[in-house]
């Protein structure tokens, strides 16, 4: 039995095949079981099963002090928050047709037909009660202990800063910024919500328009500016929920020259062949065991 624990870690790296051996003889016999007919799987502290890809990237975590993230929408699915592009749409019966879901949040139709938006615009893109989920923690984690330097998300639910993170990218805005058209007056997310139909200023009764960037409108330059120069400077780029479709946004992990790029998706992603390291499962499982495993 003991030689078939060497045959199958002595392809893993010496940092991981020593924590394993270190830990293996307190389990049970149940969890030596596992392991034995599972290969490629180890323990860690606490009796926490953790495969050798996230293993991996425990170890890219400790070697690294400049990490950046750059994040998608999967990275707020385990928040109970959908890809909105996943919705079926609107059917418009004043209209008489069918929108897609990027048609419903661009800046044509917020411009032309503003009821409508912002009828898809709340059921759809605002989630008052998401919290943070395990992925959030990790990072805002990271960044706590001088690791993670950036997180740069293409997300706009304001769950990075809710869980503790300093530095973040919005490159889409947030639905918890709503500004008047006219008079420029702020206005938070619940006086959206709480708005009958389309929301107007009780000041100067302009449209108010969430600092969300709509499909045919640009990112904000300073914002585009702050994530360029921190992926830049990166010696580890995370990748993580995103499936890289989306410019020009995607576009911006080209400016990455450092030493490890992580990619963590559920799915295939057009940069994987470019990954020293492609991780297909849920973001905030891997994020949790890897921040664990560091920790430990």
């Amino acid at each position: 039995m003991f030689y078939y624990y060497i045959t199958i870690f002595k392809k893993c790296n010496h940092f991981i095949f020593k924590n394993f051996m270190l830990h293996f003889e307190q389990r049970t016999l149940k969890e030596q079981c596992i392991c034995r007919f599972e290969p490629g799987i180890l323990f860690r502290k606490g009796g926490v099963l953790m495969d050798d890809k996230t293993a991996q990237l425990a170890k890219i975590l400790q070697e690294s002090d400049n990490i950046v993230f750059f994040g998608g929408a999967g990275v707020s699915t385990a928040s109970g928050i959908p890809d909105f592009r996943s919705s079926d749409g609107l059917y418009s019966q004043k209209l008489g047709r069918n929108f897609t879901p990027e048609q419903l949040v661009s800046h044509s139709f917020f411009m032309r037909y503003p009821d409508d938006f912002f009828d898809f615009y709340k059921k759809n893109l605002v989630y008052p009660d998401a919290e943070p989920n395990d992925c959030h923690i990790a990072l805002a984690k990271l960044e706590e202990m001088g690791r993670l330097k950036a997180v740069i998300t293409q997300n706009i639910d304001g769950l990075h800063q809710a869980a503790g993170s300093k530095t973040v990218y919005e490159l889409h805005g947030s639905v918890l910024r709503n500004y008047c058209t006219k008079c420029h007056s702020f206005y938070d997310a619940d006086f959206i919500l709480a708005a009958k139909g389309i929301p107007l200023c009780p000041k100067c009764h302009g449209v108010i328009k969430p600092d969300v960037v709509l499909y045919e409108e640009g990112l904000d330059e300073d914002v585009i500016t702050g994530a360029i120069q921190a992926i830049s400077e990166a010696d580890t780029l995370i990748i993580g929920g995103t499936s890289l479709v989306v410019y020009p946004a995607a576009g911006l992990i080209d400016y990455f020259h450092g030493r490890h790029l992580v990619l963590i998706n559920k799915s295939s992603t057009p940069a994987d062949s470019k990954a020293d390291l492609v991780i297909n499962d849920s973001i905030d499982k891997v994020m949790r065991e890897a921040l664990s495993s560091l920790q430990s």
